[in-house]
């Protein structure tokens, strides 16, 4: 093992924001390049399209949960983390050196959407192996504290990514962003992997060599043996993701295009929101730690619930935007009753030698129906003058969430 837990979360954490910063610089930037690959249309529309290209990468992920998950099953850990954070800065930098639909043509939406592939077969593998790695250095007692830093670093990715978009607000016109400046922060992403890479070769190898030896070692027949932890993954996926990506990718768009907030603004909102968000998750993963986890996912599953209409429709016709701001806040404070012990939780069902199979590949699909689908179907709506129905299929989700959760059984936090 590495020196202490920590060290050891630290350098897998690092990986894990690089490769989330890449993923959402997309979601983030995207209201800047939408027109260049998608010139047709209204905004809206343009929106629809370039989410519709973020959605695709979703789909990718459950076959970078299962390949990445096998590999990090059957080749360790530290592996299968390597390979997929190279794979995201290819992905990163093929965006940021991408021709514009001005320049090739139809090939550029097609160049874009194979770059997405590429991001989303990998960040459908780090999830998996790095929630696996983490839950396994942690420490009995401490371990919802340990496993906060997989959304911690998640979110700090995003935060990244949102404080990239909000620095080039301030010193590039909307005009320059629009022509080159959405290049920007996918060559820092590039660039930022190759550090992460070398944080990541110090790690040392959670599993052991009888685990990744055995026969059913991340085999899907394997993992089919254990239905409900399969089940409940993805269920678990599909509802908190839902819930996640509302408030967090979705609303600058939702910021935008139904508060009707200047683009700048609205990434400044974001921006704060996420720090305050990030610094939220260890507190949250504390409290698991005193209460259960699972009292905090039902917490988070009648939170949904019963705040996601009201709180919606509060926000989108919010006028000022330090009052939009304190409402996501406060929208995401339930959320964190999820986010940080969700790597845990769907770890802790499964044994060692298809954990990071089970992890990756069923949140991968959870993900890919759900998550993936939230911008596109949020939009779609809005599109149709029904705006008000995704907030009750958010809802919907949540309930299903909370079903799964009563189901979890006790004393999960005492697994070793």
């Amino acid at each position: 093992m590495s020196k202490s837990p920590i060290w050891a979360i630290l350098g897998a954490s690092s990986g894990n924001l690089v490769e989330w910063y890449d993923f959402y610089a997309f979601a983030f930037t995207s209201i800047y390049f939408a027109q260049a690959f998608f010139p047709e249309g209204d905004e809206t529309s343009q929106f629809l399209k370039t989410a519709g290209v973020f959605g695709v990468g979703f789909l990718m992920r459950p076959l970078g949960g299962w390949f990445f998950g096998r590999l990090a099953d059957r080749r360790g850990r530290k592996f299968s983390m390597l390979v997929s954070v190279l794979l995201m800065s290819l992905g990163s930098l093929m965006i940021a050196l991408m021709p514009t639909y001005q320049s090739v043509g139809q090939l550029a939406p097609f160049l874009l959407l194979l770059a997405r592939l590429l991001q989303g077969l990998s960040v459908g593998g780090e999830y998996g192996a790095s929630a696996t790695y983490m839950s396994e250095v942690a420490t009995p007692g401490k371990r919802g504290f340990y496993s906060s830093f997989q959304y911690m670093t998640l979110i700090g990715g995003q935060l990244l990514a949102s404080l990239v978009v909000v620095l080039m607000t301030r010193t590039l016109s909307e005009a320059q962003i629009v022509a080159w400046g959405w290049r920007i922060p996918f060559a820092i992403g590039a660039l930022a992997a190759l550090v992460a890479l070398l944080l990541r070769r110090t790690l040392e190898e959670t599993s052991t060599s009888q685990s990744r030896e055995a026969q059913q070692s991340g085999t899907l027949r394997a993992l089919f043996q254990q239905p409900w932890a399969c089940l409940a993954v993805m269920g678990f996926t599909g509802g908190g993701s839902l819930v996640f990506y509302t408030y967090t990718t979705y609303m600058q768009k939702y910021l935008v295009n139904t508060a009707h907030f200047p683009k700048p603004v609205a990434s400044h909102v974001m921006t704060g929101v996420l720090c305050v968000y990030m610094l939220m998750q260890p507190v949250f993963g504390m409290l698991s730690d005193r209460i259960g986890r699972k009292k905090c996912m039902i917490g988070f599953a009648v939170w949904a619930m019963l705040t996601t209409v009201p709180l919606m429709t509060a926000i989108g016709s919010s006028t000022d935007p330090l009052q939009a701001g304190l409402l996501i806040v406060l929208a995401l404070t339930g959320v964190s009753l999820y986010t940080s012990i969700s790597a845990i939780v769907k770890a802790e069902l499964f044994p060692i030698e298809t954990r990071a199979l089970g992890v990756g590949f069923c949140y991968s699909l959870g993900n890919a129906v759900f998550g993936g689908s939230a911008e596109s179907a949020a939009l779609f709506l809005k599109s149709q003058g029904h705006e008000s129905l995704y907030f009750w299929y958010v809802t919907a989700m949540s309930t299903l969430f909370l079903l799964i959760s009563l189901r979890l059984p006790r004393g999960r936090e005492d697994m070793v």
